[in-house]
């Protein structure tokens, strides 16, 4: 089968690869219909995840069909329609009972990482029984790949962690497709005022379609006067940090309000200098997180009724065939103007 492998940093070929079998009776194999590319993805390419190594499958994200199942799945058979979580979970161990799936004891995020990914023909998924979810009949499928990692993700350690309440003021530093995520979801519990902050005025524009009541752009090193005189010199209630690079957790830190609340998205490569010398006295909360999936399903039931549609975030596509044109066209998105590739196998 073919394959997009990692194989090592800035290294990446599409390969042949074995197609992948049933390893313990709760596997499932499915066959990739539709994948993407995540950011992830390109914190991998740049080294900056240790436990994914050379040699990888990359992709945690993607729908599909079964195309056989271990002795011990009982909830789907061959032919299903699936939706993949970007979490496995083996629902049994401490974790899982408590609902902190992405910390599973023998799962988490795996795919694409600790085991090869999506990004392929084909795709062995530990544990499906509950890390699947059944495609529903006429579901736009490319809508259901946002489903995997980007929406859930987004709000669970956006939105959900950043305390977004009605009539509150968000600021969501980062307008890329998880930023966006986070302001699709961030809606549900009307904000007054949701501030997107950017150094691309194309992205800005479309958080503004989005639903942003706000927009800064952060390139001229003002962000944090301007987002001042905006609130009153007050700050925001809520920051949700969705690049994953010192300047905008920093900024973050300067624009919270007092009683405020800072959400880590973004995956960080390198450290970042907490500022206690002016925040220790701010009753600030500073959450991490990394997605549970938990609200998935009713994230699906939410897509299905036509309350928001994250469809919205696709931009391009691509047969798998031409995965590395998509690559290129998804990291220089300032350029391109991508936000999230389907990528067709």
């Amino acid at each position: 089968m073919k394959a997009f492998v990692y194989n090592g940093p800035s290294k990446m070929a599409l390969e042949e690869r074995p197609k992948p079998t049933i390893l313990t009776p709760t596997d499932a194999i499915v066959r990739i219909t539709k994948t993407t590319i995540c950011g992830t993805d390109l914190h991998i390419l740049k080294g900056d995840v240790a436990t994914c190594p050379p040699g990888r499958i990359l992709g945690h994200e993607g729908v599909g069909v079964i195309d056989s199942v271990g002795s011990a799945v009982s909830a789907y058979k061959a032919g299903d329609r699936v939706l993949i979580s970007c979490i496995s979970a083996c629902g049994k161990c401490e974790y899982c009972r408590r609902q902190m799936y992405s910390h599973c004891t023998t799962g988490g995020w795996i795919l694409g990482n600790k085991i090869d990914g999506t990004q392929a023909e084909f795709v062995r998924i530990p544990y499906a029984d509950t890390s699947l979810y059944p495609i529903p009949d006429g579901a736009d499928e490319e809508a259901l790949v946002m489903l995997s990692d980007i929406l859930p993700t987004g709000f669970e350690c956006g939105v959900l962690n950043g305390k977004v309440q009605p009539g509150s003021t968000v600021a969501i530093v980062g307008s890329g497709p998880i930023g966006l995520a986070a302001l699709l979801t961030a809606q549900f519990f009307s904000p007054a005022r949701i501030i997107a902050i950017d150094l691309d005025d194309n992205r800005l524009d479309i958080a503004k379609r989005f639903g942003a009541t706000d927009s800064i752009n952060s390139s001229d090193g003002k962000a944090v006067e301007i987002l001042m005189a905006m609130t009153g010199n007050r700050g925001v209630d809520t920051a949700i940090e969705a690049v994953g690079v010192p300047a905008t957790f920093e900024l973050c830190e300067k624009i919270i309000a007092p009683g405020g609340t800072i959400a880590n998205i973004g995956v960080h490569g390198t450290k970042v200098d907490l500022h206690l010398e002016n925040l220790w006295d701010r009753n600030l909360t500073i959450t991490t997180r990394l997605v549970d999936t938990v609200s998935t399903p009713m994230l699906l039931n939410t897509v299905q009724a036509g309350k928001i549609d994250p469809k919205l975030l696709i931009t391009h596509h691509f047969k798998l065939e031409q995965i590395m044109d998509a690559y290129d066209t998804f990291s220089r998105a300032a350029d391109t103007k991508a936000l999230k590739v389907i990528i067709e196998a």
